[in-house]
């Protein structure tokens, strides 16, 4: 059995929480405003081939991002499972084990977009466009496909949020409509990508969910008195 966290100690790792999930945050809007949307053309290799020639470093840079958030999220899944684990051992758990899945298949997609480059530099031979493009889109599906873990992890982390009793009841339900956004974008972009466009606008929602939560952990931690009844409780939800 292990002890409980003071309140204060839950307050810091709820505010460590919520700077990871700002690093999360702006590196991930970097990479795919800033570097991807600004030089990736869907459906032309050589226009896309001739923005990433001309802006290496900035492609470069959406890399570095995008590593820089994989390995916030992982920490920041670690922090999230400490800090929801009084709510319940299994579910916090399998919060975890998702977003963590989630991470390891976007990382896996930088391989794809460096791959991309050495197709670009020649590595590939004649061609190299053409393979550059398959690569790149290679790399959204492989996001995609991430994101339908995250939507999982979403609505697992929005339920432990609202039963949690020191976060917001309000926060959770954002979350939980966050993580069901994710399943259906990934899902279409799979199954049905003509509708993606379309879909598109529903994203606004995931991101002032996850800003909301962002702030909330950075600014407000979690409630003292809530934490300390939840973990003087027994636990809701024991390991087996």
């Amino acid at each position: 059995m292990t002890r409980a966290l003071a309140p204060e100690t839950a307050v810091k790792l709820a505010r460590w929480a919520g700077f990871l999930y700002l690093v999360v945050i702006v590196c991930g809007l970097l990479a795919e405003l800033a570097v991807r949307q600004a030089l990736i053309v869907p459906g032309d290799a050589a226009a896309t081939a001739a923005n990433i020639g001309a802006a290496e470093g900035r492609f470069r840079l959406g890399l570095a991002a995008d590593a820089a958030m994989g390995l916030a999220d992982a920490g920041l899944g670690v922090l999230l499972f400490v800090l929801l684990r009084p709510v319940g051992a299994i579910l916090s758990l399998a919060a975890l084990v998702f977003r963590l899945a989630q991470t390891a298949i976007v990382g896996m997609t930088l391989i794809l977009s460096q791959a991309a480059l050495l197709a670009l530099d020649g590595v590939a031979g004649d061609g190299g466009e053409g393979l550059a493009a398959l690569l790149l889109a290679a790399h959204g599906l492989g996001y995609d496909t991430g994101l339908a873990f995250f939507g999982v992890a979403c609505g697992l982390l929005g339920l432990l949020v609202w039963r949690s009793g020191y976060l917001p009841r309000w926060l959770g339900a954002l979350l939980a409509a966050a993580g069901a956004v994710y399943l259906t974008g990934s899902a279409l972009r799979l199954v049905a990508p003509g509708l993606s466009g379309a879909f598109a606008p529903a994203y606004a929602l995931p991101l002032l969910a996850e800003a909301a939560f962002c702030l909330w952990l950075l600014i407000r931690g979690v409630d003292r008195a809530g934490w300390a009844r939840a973990v003087s409780a027994p636990d809701r939800n024991p390991p087996r």
